[in-house]
Formats: C-alpha cells, sequence, structure tokens
C-alpha cells in the first residue's frame, strides 16, 4: 500500500505511521544491547517510583529523562545503520559521526544518573 496514493485515508495514513515507529523501537529493543540496558534501568526506575512514591514533578522529571534516553538511543541506533549503508569501509568522518551520536548519549545518560540520584537521595536523607 502506497501512503502518498491520495486514495488511502488520513486515518490509515496515521495508523500506518504509529506502526512503522512501533517496529523499529520493537527492532532496536531485540537488537541493541545499550537500549536492553536502558529499558530495564527505566523499568527499575518506574517501580522504585511506585514504592517511594515520587512527586508529580519527580514523576514529570523522571519520564522526561527516560522518554528522551531511549529518544536519543533509538537516533544514535538510526545514524548507526545509515552510516553502516552508506559504507563498509573504516572511514574517519563515518567513525566521527558514530562517536559523536554515542557521545550524545553518554551526556545524556550521565546526566539522567546524576539527576535521577539527586530525585533518589530526596527520600533518603543521609
Amino acid at each position: 500500500m502506497d501512503l502518498k496514493d491520495p486514495k488511502v485515508s488520513e486515518w490509515k495514513r496515521f495508523y500506518k505511521s504509529f506502526t512503522y515507529a512501533w517496529s523499529g523501537i520493537i527492532r532496536t529493543c531485540q537488537t541493541e544491547r545499550n537500549f536492553q540496558i536502558h529499558v530495564s534501568i527505566s523499568i527499575v526506575m518506574i517501580i522504585v517510583g511506585f514504592l517511594l512514591p515520587f512527586t508529580v514533578f519527580e514523576w514529570i522529571v523522571v519520564l522526561f529523562l527516560i522518554g528522551g534516553m531511549l529518544a536519543l538511543e533509538l537516533m544514535n541506533t538510526a545514524l548507526e545503520h545509515v552510516v553502516d549503508l552508506v559504507t563498509d569501509d573504516v572511514m574517519p568522518l563515518a567513525k566521527a559521526a558514530k562517536d559523536a551520536a554515542a557521545g550524545a548519549v553518554f551526556v545524556y545518560a550521565i546526566l539522567s544518573v546524576i539527576i535521577g540520584l539527586i530525585i533518589l537521595f530526596q527520600h533518603f536523607p543521609l
């Protein structure tokens, strides 16, 4: 089915876009170890949030951190696949692109850990 065909309804296009997105998330979850780690940590953090319990503001922050981390990891995976599609050779620019994307994920992960610890320490004062 060609989604650009004018006979295809807007709702069908809208629905198909979600199926493509979900397919990308599932494939990434099945094939990317780091994404699996991020999903696992996210699940743990959500469970901890229910056990403590988090305030509304803490939930907002944690959910933004989780969503941002998973979205950034998906973008990193997409960039890696595109670079691999373009060239099989070891090329300095291809390596630089992959390293920069991985670096962005790393920076966000470190920031997420720091903010997560700050939130957790609010529930366990020293």
